[in-house]
């Protein structure tokens, strides 16, 4: 059977076909590893954007633009319904949905995560409603592209490996640690909890939840990129003990030499309904705050 989004916020759940009543341990790794890098992939990028002006409360437009603002933000999440994620979105409606996400950026770009007021804004659960490649091509070319200001990290334990940066062009999915895992119809949850600097990516499946989390930082060099370690990986299935696959992150880093995550750029915030990111491999998110926002 297929799952149904919830319809309200306490709905138990940001960056699919049937699924078997156990999954292979990698490819539970990768879903939420790629979500974030929803850094979302999971793991839930973006134009590079002048951070010369932030909102004038945190999460909220200028009221100067605000009216316009709304009407962008309704057009996108309009836009977007129907398309599983992203997964069944056409080009021309992918170049559209960029085009409304940059005109919503550069009219009120998010600030610093160093901000403590701008960084509460973040805070709590948002949920994955959109994913796609911020880079389209079509038979004449690149339709559009994004760059991010310096994609250079290195992860929070600062080793000498950069964190993977190659573009994943897929849609209606996330990718991480070679792994790609269909989000289309899925419920999948983003948590924030800005107290404990900690990120958590929550994906339910016929047969269960997968939960996966770990530490985050700012950025030294870009004030709206927060760099991701995963440290933990839950897998609770339907009716049965959890089962926790924590120790395949510390193998994974051990063979790679380095953490395992990612960055995630947030590039507009309204910390009532709206966020919208860029992930470390150029995937656009777009995730609400209600889970019922869009139509799947």
């Amino acid at each position: 059977p297929t799952p149904t989004r919830p319809t309200g916020p306490t709905a138990s759940g940001t960056c699919c076909s049937p699924q078997p009543t156990a999954m292979p341990q990698f490819a539970a790794l990768h879903v939420l590893v790629a979500s974030f890098v929803l850094v979302p992939s999971s793991a839930f990028q973006f134009p590079t954007i002048p951070f010369l002006s932030s909102p004038t409360k945190p999460g909220t437009a200028p009221s100067t633009s605000s009216s316009s603002l709304t009407q962008k933000k309704a057009e996108l999440l309009d836009l977007i319904s129907n398309t599983e994620n992203g997964k069944m979105a056409a080009p021309p409606l992918q170049a559209k949905a960029l085009s409304i996400v940059r005109e919503i950026e550069k009219a009120s770009p998010f600030g610093s995560l160093l901000n403590p007021e701008e960084a509460a804004a973040i805070d709590g659960t948002w949920y994955l409603q959109y994913t796609s490649p911020s880079q389209l091509e079509d038979e004449e070319g690149l339709l559009d592209i994004w760059s991010p200001v310096d994609p250079v990290e290195f992860g929070i334990e600062k080793t000498d490996k950069e964190i993977e940066t190659k573009q994943f062009t897929a849609k209606g999915t996330v990718s991480a640690v070679g792994i790609t895992v269909d989000t289309s119809n899925r419920v999948v949850k983003q948590i924030f909890n800005i107290a404990d600097s900690t990120v958590a990516n929550e994906i339910n499946f016929d047969w269960g939840t997968l939960t996966v989390r770990g530490p985050f930082q700012p950025s030294d060099k870009v004030d709206n990129r927060a760099i991701v370690a995963f440290k933990e990986l839950i897998i609770e299935p339907n009716g049965l003990p959890k089962i926790d696959l924590s120790f395949l992150f510390s193998l994974i880093k051990n063979i790679k030499g380095s953490d395992v995550g990612g960055w995630l750029e947030t590039t507009y915030l309204s910390g009532d309904d709206l966020r919208i990111g860029r992930g470390n491999k150029g995937t656009m998110f777009v995730l609400t705050r209600d889970p019922g926002a869009v139509q799947p």
